[in-house]
């Protein structure tokens, strides 16, 4: 038992008295009596106790009831009420009050003394409680403030990558098509020095070797700087499907002519073009790429006078291609990495490229909601599969 200010509020001395002296026997300070409301309050106003034991009825206007509202509101002190009347009315009235406990007169002692234990120990903690939710709530206020500087921080951060980005992509696709115009003119006189070098030149040989060389270098920077030119506009969201009519003999014969004319060792493609309607609905643009890129690296890959083989089909409104070769491989520890941008395998030696080629060839099927699978072991080739919807 520990010992606790108690102020009593009964109109009823006798039974104020009784009361009183039943608490001092256990140790129990009273520091007043009051029979009234307003004179619970005054001596409130003086002195703090621990427990407030509330009659429901009280001399002058204000009752047990009103008297326990305000002292909640002011002072935080627990109040057990003392009460002879146990209906429903009543106890609604006392609910409202959230009491810390309710007894009935008579009442035992050794049961009024649990009772008060009972509620000083309930008072305690839910203060406790309410001191770890004011904390936690001051913790909380601090880590969203926190975090909404953060936010800010980190808006004000990916504005600025998307400026820089933005004018990456503007610096890039500018220089890149400032490139196209100079390489045109210079493949357009290297064509000129083979066609002059056909007449009874005395360096015909040597001006068509290095005009050659000056072609298939202009040819692989064009490739490169459209590659570039590729990714600006899918980096920029400007990668879109635009459908049309393609008469695919000639897109074909397009496809297979610009890869045969950058061959430079020797392989020959054996193509199979299986059965198929004149004219097919699809990107031409995209599809181009899927393939070109396909066979150009199919072909670049293969050993000196190898073959690679092309198989285009048509199956129920799917467009379906295979392009093998029995090159270099890649190898099945980096294969997980063969569509990443600038990926090249360890392997591939000495031979150019920009590694930019499979990851075009996997934009390029995301926007045509096509598939792609492969194949492929070191130094025994590579087989890819494409499906692509076409109408």
């Amino acid at each position: 038992m520990f010992t606790l200010k108690i102020l009593i509020v009964e109109d009823d001395s006798v039974s104020a008295l009784l009361l009183q002296r039943a608490l001092e026997k256990n140790a129990h300070q009273i520091v007043g009596i009051a029979d009234s409301g307003e004179k619970a309050l005054e001596i409130l106003e003086c002195d703090l106790v621990d427990i407030v034991m509330m009659d429901i009825n009280l001399a002058g206007e204000l009752d047990g009831i009103r008297t326990t509202e305000i002292i909640n509101e002011k002072y935080d002190i627990p109040v057990v009420y003392l009460s002879a009347s146990s209906d429903a009315e009543t106890l609604n009235k006392v609910v409202g009050t959230n009491p810390s406990a309710y007894v009935i007169k008579p009442f035992n002692i050794r049961e009024l003394n649990m009772v008060i234990e009972l509620a000083i120990f309930k008072d305690r903690k839910e203060k406790e409680l309410q001191k770890l939710n004011n904390e936690l709530e001051e913790k909380v206020k601090l880590r969203t403030a926190e975090l909404y500087e953060a936010n800010k921080e980190l808006t004000k951060a990916l504005e600025k990558e998307r400026e820089i980005n933005e004018l990456k992509s503007r610096i890039v696709l500018n220089v890149s098509h400032g490139f196209k115009t100079p390489l045109t003119s210079i493949l357009s006189s290297a064509q000129l020095l083979q066609i002059y070098a056909e007449k009874d030149h005395p360096f015909r040989q040597k001006i068509t070797k290095h005009a050659s060389k000056i072609e298939n270098s202009v040819r692989a920077l064009n490739n490169l700087l459209t590659s570039v030119l590729f990714f600006g506009k899918a980096d920029e969201n400007k990668l879109e499907f635009k459908p049309k009519k393609v008469f695919m003999g000639a897109f074909v014969k397009e496809v297979m002519d610009t890869v045969k004319a950058g061959i430079e060792n020797e392989v020959t493609i054996k193509s199979e073009i299986g059965e198929m309607p004149k004219t097919l609905t699809t990107d031409p643009d995209l599809v181009y790429q899927v393939l070109e890129n396909l066979l150009s690296n199919a072909v670049k890959y293969s050993k000196d006078r190898g073959q690679v083989e092309f198989k285009l089909t048509i199956e129920n409104g799917t467009l379906k291609a295979i392009v093998a070769d029995r090159g270099i491989g890649i190898p099945k520890s980096e294969q997980n990495q063969l569509f990443d941008r600038f990926f090249r395998a360890k392997n591939v030696g000495i031979i150019e490229g920009s590694g930019l080629g499979l990851s075009i060839v996997k934009k390029c099927l995301e926007v045509l909601r096509g598939e792609i699978e492969f194949e492929s072991e070191q130094n025994k080739g590579t087989v890819f599969r494409v499906s692509i919807p076409v109408k």
